[in-house]
């Protein structure tokens, strides 16, 4: 695994899109997100089905084709400096083939946010695009504008990535030691059902693996995980950051999953990272290399996540 293309930082007066390929956007939220980037001295601008809502899926921010066009015009937009997702929910799986990823791998590089259903994006971006991306708060998240954290972490990783190379863990080591590797991951049981699928990494080799998952029951993230072990696509993965695990059980009741699934990899394991679904939620790159110290609770990164 190699270390990706880093984007350019983002400066005052950069123009921003706010994109939904995934779950439908409630406008009271993307209006207090926007106004929240404006914030920021940015200038974002909002694709046209942001607001839409399937017909007869109503779990969908419109249409396939939609959302996808959406997407592409905004990445391949030259006035365009970063694309934002506005929620996550569930639907990039839908658009991910539709995309014209030479027109996009054309366009050339710029930031792209999202997380939870966008893993399925950050593992495309990765493998057609060679582009590091951030997992990192959705424009019309509650907790993007309702956390002062969420809000200065993804600020300083967008302008002073420099000032946020160092996330730390609020927990133990769930395995102790030492690792070096290129990030990559998201949210569990997208990785799992994604692999397999055009646009995915085909195993985690070399690399810092860096997880989490809302909604899932203990047995369920066991089920994830040993689908992962049981198609070797955890081989070789350098070591493993777990992100939140938000309404997934009591964690005393997780944590024993945790460790008996991943505990066999024999690789350094940190818990409770602070990047996923949780209140004020770390902005992680996935990407680019770094060193993983269990033993003292570290995620590094080599460089900044944006140039």
């Amino acid at each position: 695994m190699k270390e990706l293309v880093r984007p350019s930082r983002l400066a005052a007066g950069a123009r921003v899109a706010v994109v939904a390929p995934s779950g439908p956007v409630a406008e009271e939220r993307l209006q207090a997100g926007l106004d929240l980037l404006r914030g920021w001295d940015l200038d974002p601008v909002v694709a046209p089905h942001v607001l839409e809502r399937h017909d007869r899926l109503p779990y969908l921010a419109g249409a396939d084709a939609d959302r996808a066009a959406d997407l592409q015009r905004a990445w391949c937009d030259p006035t365009v400096d970063a694309v934002l997702c506005a929620r996550g929910g569930y639907g990039a799986q839908r658009v991910v083939d539709l995309l014209d990823w030479d027109a996009m791998r054309a366009a050339g590089p710029k930031v792209f946010v999202g997380f939870s259903d966008a893993t399925t994006l950050h593992e495309a971006f990765a493998v057609r695009l060679g582009l590091v991306t951030l997992y990192g708060p959705v424009a019309a998240g509650v907790d993007f504008i309702k956390n002062a954290r969420a809000q200065d972490h993804l600020k300083a990783t967008l302008f002073a990535p420099e000032t946020v190379r160092t996330l730390a863990s609020t927990d133990t080591a769930l395995a102790p030691g030492r690792a070096r590797g290129i990030t990559l991951g998201g949210c569990l049981a997208l990785l799992a059902t994604g692999h397999g699928t055009p646009h995915t990494h085909a195993g985690a080799r070399g690399g810092l693996l860096l997880i989490e998952d809302v909604g899932e029951s203990p047995y369920a993230v066991d089920r994830a995980l040993t689908q992962l072990l049981r198609t070797g696509w955890l081989d070789g993965v350098a070591g493993v950051a777990l992100g939140s695990w938000d309404r997934c059980g009591p964690y005393e009741k997780l944590r024993p999953v945790l460790a008996d699934r991943l505990g066999g990899l024999g690789v350094p394991v940190v818990e409770e990272l602070g990047f996923g679904h949780c209140e004020g939620a770390v902005t992680v790159p996935f990407g680019v290399a770094a060193a993983l110290d269990a033993d003292a609770g570290t995620l590094t990164l080599d460089a900044p996540a944006l140039r």
